[in-house]
């Protein structure tokens, strides 16, 4: 093991993030650079691969309850706290900026948000982004969780929260714990009830987003919605 004050310049994480930006590092640098130190016998690289192996990546990782983080050496109450509350800003810097912006002109940020909301999430979980008529979030709420289909997503229920919040469009996600983002013969049925209800209280369904892993399928760029 060599410490990682002892490479190069341009092989240090925090270096190459600070010239490259934060999108040129590895899982692995990344974590680093949130461990900042490693343990005896390990830099801080080493134990971020180790990490990541054990949970199978930084989905695993960021699905890991208290209990389960802790296990690891380099590990703690301490680390989780941080973790989380790096999560926590990270949702609420894209819920402001979603807030400010048109979310039909920014279907990244879009999928970004909704993608960091479901893709630790270990059960299905469906959510509406409620939005005004500029097309700015009003309110993201989770709605259904279990195994969606349709008979367990109710269209009264969207149409209900619709009223109540105002809203004059809606862009409905649900993840796929499995990883597989391919939209089931279901997920298009739900799409087209809800589309079908909204219609009736002159709200418009704009989209409907399927998370899964590192990928989020858009339901309205296959032409289903």
């Amino acid at each position: 093991m060599s410490s990682i004050t002892s490479w190069p310049n341009e092989e240090r994480p925090r270096e190459r993030l600070l010239k490259h930006g934060a999108s040129a590092l590895s899982d692995a640098e990344l974590l680093a650079i949130f461990l900042r130190t490693g343990i005896k016998g390990k830099n801080a690289i080493e134990l971020a691969r180790e990490i990541i192996q054990h949970f199978g990546g930084i989905k695993g990782m960021l699905a890991a309850d208290l209990e389960q983080f802790c296990q690891l050496k380099g590990l703690g109450n301490a680390k989780y706290v941080q973790l989380h509350a790096c999560i926590e800003m990270s949702q609420r810097y894209l819920a402001e900026e979603l807030a400010e912006k048109d979310a039909i002109q920014n279907p990244a940020q879009v999928k970004s948000y909704v993608q960091s909301k479901l893709v630790s999430k270990k059960n299905e979980i469906f959510v509406g982004l409620f939005l005004d008529n500029q097309h700015r979030i009003i309110r993201y709420e989770e709605l259904f969780s279990g195994t969606i289909n349709a008979s367990s997503v109710h269209p009264r229920v969207l149409v209900q929260k619709s009223l109540e919040f105002n809203a004059a469009a809606l862009i409905v996600a649900h993840n796929h714990p499995s990883g597989v983002a391919e939209p089931s013969v279901s997920d298009i049925q739900i799409t087209q009830t809800i589309k079908s209800a909204l219609q009736l209280i002159d709200v418009r369904l704009l989209d409907h987003l399927i998370v899964a892993s590192h990928q989020v399928i858009s339901l309205a760029e296959l032409g289903q919605v």
